[in-house]
């Protein structure tokens, strides 16, 4: 069979992709899941993720708020809600900070940013923090900015929107179907399934952990790390203190980088860590949480936010796929500019809708509405073997 486009893996960037794609082209659009929909073995699962304008780098925060706007848009075609909004915090302990390296990633590397994209800001410090939201418990050194349009945006149900919207313009979707290799066929590609090869004109590869399988005949190989985090949700019997209405989404800036929620999703607030996990595989990853992190979680709570913990409900476990410079990846593959390739580098998913919509605009030739400069797959973390990898900051 032949298709005008193939999306390869439906998760958070896919699903956005497929959707746009149908959009625009409307029947003979394919997209192929290799597990069920929805499933847990990769990046785009659980309900919350969260969304920010508070960005420490220009790329990104040129993004931000497009990703908005390109959010409200699907929400309204599906008349679904999928962000919520709570207002959110970065908090830097400047006492633990002090030290480590950590670039423009501190107060400084995000006013900067909401300063030249005119974002609306508040500076904190630790009283000020403390007395607006008392479920703090701080030690004087620390800094914050809270950001009033911070928020939630629900995964899985973005997912399920986006896919849905795909299937209402016409695109095909296939679950339980995995890609074993796509193959340039003259101005188009060969996708190599078991049922059968199929034909595209264009393939937009949403691989994540995967990407390098799927890319492997096309002489593609990216310079990808696949890290195994996780999240742990308490079931705090606080639960009025922690709703949404009255507590935000925070990052926490210190010795670790800790992010956490309302409750949301569960009955339950949540908290997790950026980076730190251990090196895996898509296909070696288990679904053991890390007893170490899930200490450091706890003894991080009992010091700053005591009442936001309480039975654990449960941990589990997701993969980030980061290139080395922790940057996403977002172009054509320069041989073969019919294959477009996406990795989202752990970070993604506040971006998704907009990055679906890059990417359809890619795959089709168009020059992408937004700047993914930064993101070229021949930039030089991507292709000098001797680039530093850093992945624990």
């Amino acid at each position: 069979m032949s298709y005008r486009a193939i999306v390869v893996g439906l998760g958070g960037l896919g699903s956005a992709t497929l959707y746009r794609l149908a959009a625009d082209l409307g029947p003979g659009v394919l997209g192929l899941e290799q597990f069920e929909l929805g499933h847990a073995r990769g990046a785009s699962q659980d309900h919350s993720r969260i969304i920010r304008l508070a960005q420490h780098q220009e790329e990104y925060a040129a993004l931000a708020e497009p990703a908005y706007k390109a959010w409200h848009e699907v929400e309204a075609q599906a008349c679904q809600q999928i962000i919520t909004r709570t207002g959110g915090l970065v908090i830097e302990d400047r006492v633990e900070r002090a030290g480590i390296a950590s670039g423009n990633r501190n107060i400084e590397g995000y006013t900067a940013m909401f300063d030249r994209f005119g974002v609306a800001y508040e500076r904190l410090d630790a009283d000020e923090l403390v007395a607006r939201w008392p479920q703090f418990a701080l030690a004087g050194g620390e800094q914050a900015l809270y950001q009033p349009d911070s928020g939630i945006v629900d995964a899985a149900r973005a997912n399920a929107v986006h896919r849905a919207l795909a299937r209402a313009h016409g695109a095909e979707i296939r679950a339980n179907t995995p890609v074993r290799a796509i193959r340039p066929d003259g101005e188009g590609v060969a996708v190599v399934t078991d049922g059968g090869v199929l034909r595209a004109d264009r393939v937009v590869v949403t691989s994540d952990a995967w990407t390098n399988q799927v890319l492997a005949e096309t002489g593609t190989a990216l310079p990808l790390t696949v890290l195994q985090e996780q999240v742990t949700y308490y079931a705090t019997p606080h639960l009025a203190e922690f709703s949404p209405s009255r507590f935000p989404i925070f990052m926490w800036h210190g010795r670790h980088n800790f992010y956490g929620f309302p409750v949301y999703g569960e009955v339950a607030t949540k908290l997790g860590q950026h980076m730190g996990g251990h090196e895996t595989t898509a296909d070696d990853r288990t679904f053991e949480p890390d007893p170490v992190r899930r200490e450091r979680y706890a003894a991080f709570l009992d010091r700053h936010v005591p009442r936001f913990g309480g039975p654990e409900l449960y941990t589990k476990t997701c993969l980030y796929t980061v290139p080395p410079d922790q940057n996403f990846v977002l172009d054509t593959l320069p041989e073969h500019p019919q294959i477009v390739v996406a990795n989202g580098a752990g970070h993604a998913f506040k971006f998704a809708a907009l990055i679906g919509q890059l990417l359809a605009e890619l795959a089709v030739g168009h020059t992408p509405s937004q700047p993914i400069g930064s993101f070229s797959i021949t930039r030089p973390a991507l292709t000098d073997p001797s680039y530093p990898r850093s992945f624990h900051v």
